[in-house]
This record gives C-alpha cells, sequence and structure tokens, in this order.
C-alpha cells in the first residue's frame, strides 16, 4: 500500500503525520491532529524565527495620546474607576501606607519594601499567608510591575513584592503602591515593559460588574475596594 500523498515520514515520524515515534500507539485521528498536519506540512520543519515575524507586524496605531500630565491623567481615570487615590512624596509613603492599613489583617508578599510598612501596626500583617487562610484576611498590599496612565489601569506580574495572583483576586481590599516611573503614556508602550512570560493581571479599578440588569455591583471577581498611593 503506498503512503498517502503529501504525508513527512522519516527516522522520528510516523506516516500519519502526527509526529508519533515508530511504535508508539495510535489512536483515532481528531480534528486538531489534521489541523495541525496541514499546518506542519505547510510550513514544512523550518519555522520563522518568531523575533523577526513579531518586528515585521505592522503596527500603523498610535503609540500614545498624551506626551505631558501623564501621572495627572493616571490618578484621574483610577478615580474614574471608582479607586480611592492617594497622592504622597516618597518621605510620605509610610505614613499614606499606615493610614490605609488602619484595622483588620493585611496579607504581605515576599519581596515588599519593608520600609513601605515601617509605620504598620506588625499585628496588623500576615506575612506570605497560604491560599487557604486568604479569604479571612481583610486586605492585601503590593506594588505593581506597571501601570497605564489612558486606561487607569495597574498590571501585577506576580513578581516579588506582588505575590501570587490569589493575594490580589481573593481579600475584599487592595492597597498597590504605584511609582511615577512605572506609569506609562498607553497601553503600546507599558507592553514593551512587561513580559509576556509572567502571568499578567490588568487591575482596572475595584472588581465590578453589571450583568445583571444592568445594576452594578462591586467585589464580585475580586476586590471590592481598591486604594492607590501614586508616590515619586
Amino acid at each position: 500500500m503506498s503512503e498517502p500523498q503529501g504525508r513527512r515520514t522519516g527516522p522520528d515520524r510516523d506516516a500519519t503525520g502526527t509526529g508519533a515515534p515508530h511504535g508508539a500507539p495510535q489512536g483515532p485521528r481528531t480534528a486538531r491532529d489534521e489541523i495541525l498536519g496541514r499546518i506542519e506540512r505547510a510550513l514544512g520543519r523550518r519555522r520563522p524565527p518568531v523575533d523577526r515575524a513579531y518586528a515585521a507586524i505592522e503596527r500603523p496605531y498610535r503609540r500614545r495620546h498624551h506626551e505631558s500630565g501623564i501621572v495627572d491623567l493616571f490618578a484621574e481615570r483610577l478615580a474614574h474607576y471608582r479607586a480611592v487615590v492617594h497622592r504622597v512624596e516618597p518621605a510620605d509613603l509610610p505614613g499614606a501606607v499606615a493610614r490605609v492599613l488602619t484595622r483588620g489583617r493585611y496579607a504581605v508578599p515576599a519581596g515588599l519594601p519593608a520600609h513601605w510598612l515601617a509605620e504598620v501596626d506588625p499585628a496588623l500583617l500576615v506575612h506570605e499567608p497560604p491560599t487557604t487562610e486568604l479569604d479571612a484576611l481583610d486586605g492585601v498590599v503590593t506594588g505593581c510591575a506597571a501601570a497605564i496612565a489612558e486606561t487607569g489601569t495597574i498590571v501585577l506580574d506576580h513578581g516579588p513584592g506582588q505575590g501570587r495572583r490569589a493575594l490580589s483576586l481573593v481579600p475584599d481590599h487592595h492597597l498597590i503602591v504605584v511609582t511615577a516611573d512605572q506609569i506609562a503614556p498607553d497601553v503600546p508602550e507599558a507592553l514593551e515593559r512587561l513580559s509576556p512570560a509572567r502571568p499578567l493581571t490588568f487591575v482596572s479599578g475595584p472588581s465590578a460588574t453589571s450583568d445583571i440588569e444592568l445594576n452594578r455591583v462591586e467585589g464580585v471577581h475580586g476586590p471590592r475596594t481598591l486604594d492607590v498611593i501614586v508616590t515619586r
């Protein structure tokens, strides 16, 4: 019986084109197998270099809508989303954090700068709590990876000082510290500062939904209250 036309075989490929080695158990071919097989046969063994292909993408859109007043715009857009915005000088940052974290118990991720919490009552802080205890906490304090002025968005990549994703989604109150140099004017520049290999969480105000009869309900998919301290 002749080999089906267009199927490549070789020492590491069977005649089905699925890529399974010779002798491996073969199940029925699925639509997924067929589609991926066609793509592979069309591309051949070689793949276009990812960096070159990415650089070749045309980007005719505007990269930024504003050249100045970036921090002011960011604070304005955040307030529009019903976040509570605090703008302070670096020397006043520990006091500002302490004024927000006045009662309850707050999660603290590893890597959060210690001086941010210098004036907070240590009894209010729970360092690196397990996931099973997050629902019993009142809130969390984190930093961020980047922010976007045009959309009033804060981005966490869950690196040092930001904690795992559950830490920023389960507690009812989230306090985020954003420095002015982390604020990009618009989305394209913000994305250039982020790694697609990291788990990214985009925060635009408190969690809210209006799915049911267009009535706004906050705290359904994440923190009900969002405080943001913006500093230089």
